[in-house]
């Protein structure tokens, strides 16, 4: 257990983001845990050891986690959470997707499973960031759909400030255990504008804009209850034209910046995120698929389970490619254009970070780089984890350290689930720029 308050470096604390207590590090170098760590808890999964997991992060230099703490399922579902059962979507589908490769299944209790987390990170000295998921993947790993059932049935308008009664409840239970102080802040939601927390809206202005005055009055019930926790919005991307949309009473602001650049010419180009019917079948089996692979139209969920797709965000032809590719095909396409794109992207992730801050610096309130930086890459594909997205990372850390970014990764797929845990040194290096120990070259 702690018998000091964290500082977040062992040197004396010499500069901090605006809005920061003083209880809590003055910079968060994040892994990203997000839903895997209950979904891949089981034998031989990243997760099963919890302790194991915590001592590989500050061995690379993290000292914050961010996830799903799945607040809706616990607090406002009214499900038995005892003997929970997770597992992998059946039938294959997905089993090679980033975040959606499930192994084994697991039965857990997740309240004593998220405390146990808590009270891990509490030995490891690492702070918590309480996001929930639930409105895009979570209830997709659950074996049956009644906790999907549960959150479909509320109010659409009513959603963000459920979700915000929620996490207070969390902080409830967390005070009861001693273990508040292993909380850095809260989010009322994952990416915000990305998921099911959009349905309803009037479709006439960005959904950022849409959405303002539900995560106000989801802020204002949080503060209510725990007025001494920060809470506040996590968008998608960085919304540089809808800025405007941030809610007046945020206490700290995350942001996504992917930058896609030539993964967005892989999305458009192979229809990935669009009509189905658009997708160029014969020029994705010549480019990007394994020999053997099916039609689209032939790859699906076992019917019984038609209703995780919903569930998800991601598309039937993103799953698809993701799930039949072959990674060095995929690389090859990526690597082959990324010239046509380096300097946009390069150009993307300094501006959207400098908007990021800017929008931080006008309110008063702390930056959190939560995700990014290419974007949504094929699980065995290693065009970000290589020498280019090794650079990308680079750069984007030193971004965050100019602007004072409050808490940033060192890459989305920097995490215990992924293959680029496995390079250390490049975290090692990174955590330690954003923590404030590496003074480095500018950018």
């Amino acid at each position: 257990m702690r018998t000091t308050m964290v500082t977040g470096t062992d040197a004396p604390r010499t500069r901090s983001a605006a809005g920061v207590p003083g209880h809590l590090p003055d910079r968060l170098a994040i892994t990203l845990w997000d839903f895997s760590w209950a979904v891949r808890s089981g034998p031989g999964e990243p997760f099963e050891d919890l302790d194991a997991a915590f001592l590989e992060a500050a061995d690379r230099g993290y000292n914050a986690v961010r996830l799903c703490a799945m607040p809706f399922l616990l607090f406002r579902s009214g499900l038995d959470t005892t003997a929970f059962r997770f597992g992998p979507i059946g039938g294959g589908y997905a089993s090679r997707v980033r975040w959606y490769d499930v192994v084994a299944p697991t039965t857990i209790d997740v309240r004593a499973r998220l405390l146990d987390l808590f009270r891990a990170a509490d030995r490891h000295e690492f702070v918590v960031i309480a996001s929930s998921w639930e409105y895009q993947q979570t209830p997709a790993f659950a074996t049956d759909r009644g906790w999907y059932d549960a959150l479909q049935a509320v109010t659409p308008e009513d959603r963000a400030v459920v979700l915000a009664e929620a996490l207070a409840d969390l902080v409830d239970l967390l005070v009861a255990e001693g273990l508040d102080r292993t909380l850095a802040f809260v989010e009322p939601h994952n990416e915000v504008q990305a998921g099911h927390l959009t349905d309803g809206l009037a479709g006439v202005e960005d959904p950022v804009v849409e959405l303002r005055g539900r995560l106000e009055a989801a802020i204002d019930a949080f503060a209510a209850r725990h007025p001494d926790v920060l809470c506040g919005p996590n968008y998608a991307a960085v919304p540089v034209t809808a800025m405007r949309g941030v809610p007046r009473n945020a206490q700290v602001l995350g942001v996504h910046p992917y930058v896609y650049g030539v993964l967005d010419a892989l999305v458009e180009e192979f229809a990935l995120r669009g009509d189905p019917a658009d997708f160029p079948q014969d020029r994705a089996d010549a480019e990007l698929l394994r020999p053997g692979a099916p039609r689209l139209g032939e790859w699906a969920p076992p019917a019984d389970e038609e209703w995780k797709r919903h569930a998800s965000i991601v598309g039937h032809a993103e799953i698809y490619v993701h799930d039949w590719c072959d990674p060095e095909a995929v690389d090859r396409w990526l690597y082959s254009r990324y010239g046509e794109h380096r300097i946009a992207m390069a150009n993307r992730l300094r501006e959207w970070i400098g908007v990021a801050a800017d929008a931080a610096a006008q309110r008063g309130i702390p930056l959190v780089l939560g995700e990014g930086w290419v974007g949504y890459t094929p699980r065995a594909t290693r065009f970000e984890e290589g020498p280019v997205g090794a650079q990308i990372c680079r750069d984007a850390v030193r971004l965050a350290d100019a602007v004072d970014a409050w808490g940033a990764v060192v890459c989305s797929n920097a995490a215990p689930h992924h293959a680029m845990w496995q390079d250390v040194e490049i975290q090692r290096e990174c955590t330690a720029v954003i923590r404030g120990q590496d003074s480095g070259a500018q950018v």
